[in-house]
């Protein structure tokens, strides 16, 4: 895993709001590999390779959309990536922090957002 992939799980709302969750990413990483679009699953993954350079202007993810339902993420990469990454929803989002584990040289982080 390179110094700024990242991985994003989401589980609880519906596709709407994991696509909400992965714009507001977008700001900091770039677009992901794919967009969450299936409507019937109950997990939605987004897997972000790059890193985009943010301006002074550039909220990295402020008002970026509601949910419809509380979603938990949870954030894997190195972590600087879960870092920037936490810190960008927390920015967007009411968020709950629910706990992080690190390894060798990837941190994982989960997060509750909050409607």
């Amino acid at each position: 895993m390179s110094g700024t992939q990242l991985t994003v799980t989401l589980s609880g709302g519906g596709a709407d709001d994991a696509r909400t969750v992965v714009r507001a990413l977008e700001g900091t990483f770039g677009a992901p590999d794919e967009i969450p679009a299936d409507e019937n699953a109950t997990v939605h993954t987004a897997t972000f390779d790059g890193e985009r350079e943010t301006g002074p202007a550039d909220g990295g993810g402020e008002g970026s959309g509601r949910l419809s339902a509380p979603v938990s993420v949870t954030m894997q990469g190195s972590p600087e990536a879960v870092r920037r990454a936490s810190d960008t929803l927390t920015r967007a989002f009411t968020a709950r922090d629910d706990g992080a584990a690190s390894g060798d040289q990837e941190q994982e982080r989960e997060l509750l957002l909050e409607p």
